[in-house]
Order: structure tokens, then C-alpha cells, then sequence
């Protein structure tokens, strides 16, 4: 292992971004206090384009004449420029050095988002921007500053479903924050007290492996559930020939391993009354790939991957739901380890689930109670970012 990968954590985060239909569009990175040095070395670490392929990156260049310039020079010919999003500050590109740079970037096909104080369309104009970055927890930009730039538009920090809606009036149409999170549930059905009850006896058979004639029983009587199985599998992500039409086919072609896990994923699928995907899904199916992923370089055997798997998918079903924990887990029978997990975040389950769920910027104390090195860390996400991505395209 070379010094520049065992030295990745904490300097690079990646944080999904969502359009408008909850659909992931591009990822940004978060470079702490190393800026281009640490983007190089993890992209020198692995093909990171492939893993998020096909979604834009959005990189941010603090200091693009100062100090990072040196490195800067370096990582530029490692991007790909059709699929970059060069995001500055206001500050920054005020120097003449730095808008004539910028240009460069533009002609040499690079995009360029302008944030912070003072970004605005005359200083996007400078340097050629196309977007501006926003900041949800601050002050919002008028409408006229949005309106004159072709975008897209990214708003950070979003914190619920009252805010992104307010944003997207503004001429917003990329989203990043905890949002999903802290949305009400956007389809009546789930307010539907037979729905719940089918949903959490189908997490029950899930969980005790159940045979295929009691698993069909609860899929039977949830049409929605249902189609997205039998979509899932006959599309271009499973490229078989023939059309599969039935539960028994769909089982017989998965394997009763997939089959489980795409089940757990597909709990998620549902579209929300106004027609869009649920945020839940991309995030679900993130944290269940990490977790089985850390599970991987941890050493663990199939049946523990399996388990990490489920206590990722499940870490969200209060939210999808709208019940607590705590009442979710008295209905099924899980593992010990999965409800100590989901519960409580303990063991070796619940320090890889606190792991997964810190988001862009996770904590090195986070890496030591996992017992996961920061080179096995950025592997997994990138990983899981591949995974996840792959799944909201195809359910």
C-alpha cells in the first residue's frame, strides 16, 4: 500500500446530488483541508469515474493560485473534463489570474459553479459559470441572479421537503442535504394500516427464510411490490432473454440469496403521489452496499455480509414507515446482532452502521470502532456508490 493511499481518510467525502425527481444526477466531493492533494491521491487509488459513472463529479478548488496550485496542475489531467464541475468560491476567481485560469478550464471543456458571499451572474460571467452553488441554511439568492445562468442550480445543506420545494421555485434543480431523512412520507398508502401490516409480515418471511410459496403470499397481495420485482428483473440490469411473467420464475432466476436482498430494496420502490421516486431507495441501497462491502474487508463470511446487508436496508424503514424502531423490530425475528445494531448501534454491526450513516464527512474515531483502515473505507463507498447507483436506475 503506497503512503498516498494509506492516507486518504478523512480527506475525501462524497455526498449524492438528486434532481428534482429524487434522481441521483452528479456527486460531490468534500475535501477537508488537503484540497487537490488528497483528490489525487484517491483517484490515484482507484478508477473513481467508472465507480460513479454515469453522474457528473462536482470537485471543489479552494485555492486554484495559491498554494494548491502545484498539486492543482497535477490532478487536472486525472479528471475527466466532459463529466467535471469545477465549484469555486466568489473570492477566488475576483483575482485576474484566476478568471483568465477559469477560462482555460471552460475552452479545455470543464464546467464551473461559482459559491459563497458574493457569487452572483456578474462574477459567473467573469470566468464563464454556468451554475451557482447554494447554501440552503443562509441567505437565498434573488431570482434574477438564477434566472440569467443556463445552470444547473445545486442547493447544499437542504434539510426537509418545505425547503427543497422552496428552493426549486427559485430556479433550483439540484439538491443535496439530509432531506430524505426528514421528509414526510409522500404516498398515502404507506398511512394505510393493511399496507403496513403486509409490509412488515414480508420482512418477517425475509428475515427467517421463509420458502418461496410463503414468500409469494404477501408479494400476491401487493401489486406495487410486485411489479417492481418483476421489472427489476427483466431489466438490462439482469440482461436475460426471455421475459420472466411470474414469482416462481423470478425466485428460480435471482436465487433465493438475491432474491432476499433485492426484496428488501424493492420495500423502498414505491413512487410517491407526485409521481417521483423515493430519496429512500439510492440511500438504502448505499448504506446496505457499504455495509456489506465493510463486512468484506473486515474478513467476514457470506452469512455476515448478508447480515450487514439487511442492517444497512433496514437502518431506514422508521423513516419509510413512520414508526419507531423499536416497534418495527418486536414484529420480525431478526439476528441479535441486526436489532442490537438497528437499536442501540452497538457491536460490530452498529459501528459499521454508524459508520455508514456519517455521511460526507465521517469521523476518524468513527474508522477506529469499526476497525475498518481508511483505504478499506474509501473502497467500500466507492463501491457502494456504484451499487447504489446501478439500483436507482434500474427499479
Amino acid at each position: 500500500m503506497s503512503t498516498s493511499e494509506s492516507n486518504l481518510f478523512p480527506l475525501v467525502g462524497l455526498q449524492a446530488v438528486a434532481n428534482a425527481h429524487n434522481e441521483w444526477v452528479a456527486v460531490s466531493f468534500h475535501l477537508p483541508q488537503q484540497g487537490p492533494g488528497a483528490l489525487l491521491a484517491a483517484l490515484a487509488s482507484a478508477d473513481v469515474y467508472a465507480h460513479l459513472a454515469p453522474l457528473d463529479c462536482i470537485i471543489p478548488v479552494t485555492d486554484p493560485q495559491g498554494a494548491d496550485a502545484a498539486q492543482l496542475a497535477l490532478l487536472m489531467p486525472q479528471l475527466v473534463p466532459q463529466r467535471t464541475i469545477l465549484r469555486l468560491s466568489a473570492a477566488a476567481v475576483a483575482n485576474k489570474q484566476v478568471q483568465q485560469t477559469c477560462l482555460q478550464w471552460r475552452e479545455a471543456g470543464y464546467r464551473i459553479m461559482l459559491d459563497g458571499p458574493g457569487a452572483d451572474a456578474v462574477m459567473a460571467g467573469q470566468v464563464d459559470a454556468r451554475a451557482l452553488c447554494i447554501d440552503a441554511a443562509y441567505e437565498l439568492p434573488g431570482l434574477h441572479q438564477l434566472m440569467s445562468l443556463p445552470g444547473p442550480h445545486l442547493a447544499c445543506n437542504i434539510t426537509d421537503a418545505n425547503s427543497l420545494a422552496g428552493l426549486s421555485a427559485l430556479g433550483v434543480s439540484w439538491f443535496a442535504g439530509d432531506y430524505a431523512l426528514r421528509s414526510a412520507r409522500g404516498h398515502s398508502e404507506a398511512e394505510d394500516g393493511t399496507a403496513r401490516r403486509r409490509l412488515l409480515a414480508l420482512l418477517g418471511l425475509l428475515a427467517r427464510d421463509a420458502d418461496v410459496q410463503e414468500l409469494e403470499v404477501p408479494l400476491k397481495q401487493d401489486p406495487v411490490l410486485a411489479y417492481h420485482l418483476l421489472k427489476l428483473v427483466n431489466s438490462a440490469a439482469f440482461g436475460l432473454t426471455a421475459t420472466i411473467s411470474s414469482f416462481h420464475q423470478a425466485i428460480t432466476l435471482l436465487g433465493r440469496r438475491q432474491l432476499q436482498r433485492w426484496l428488501q430494496l424493492l420495500l423502498y420502490a414505491r413512487q410517491q403521489d407526485d409521481g417521483k421516486i423515493n430519496p429512500l431507495l439510492p440511500l438504502a441501497a448505499l448504506r446496505a452496499a457499504q455495509m456489506e462491502s465493510l463486512c468484506q474487508l473486515r474478513g467476514g463470511d457470506r452469512a455476515a455480509q448478508d447480515l450487514a446487508f439487511m442492517t444497512g436496508v433496514f437502518s431506514l424503514l422508521d423513516t419509510l414507515l413512520g414508526m419507531d424502531m423499536a416497534d418495527i423490530i418486536a414484529t420480525l425475528n431478526l439476528d441479535p446482532a441486526v436489532s442490537s445494531a438497528l437499536l442501540e448501534r452497538s457491536g460490530e454491526l452498529g459501528a459499521m452502521l454508524a459508520l455508514a450513516e456519517s455521511g460526507a464527512t465521517p469521523e476518524p474515531a468513527s474508522l477506529l470502532r469499526a476497525g475498518i483502515d481508511d483505504t478499506s473505507y474509501w473502497r467500500s463507498l466507492l463501491q457502494a456508490y456504484q451499487w447504489a447507483i446501478t439500483v436507482s436506475r434500474n427499479v
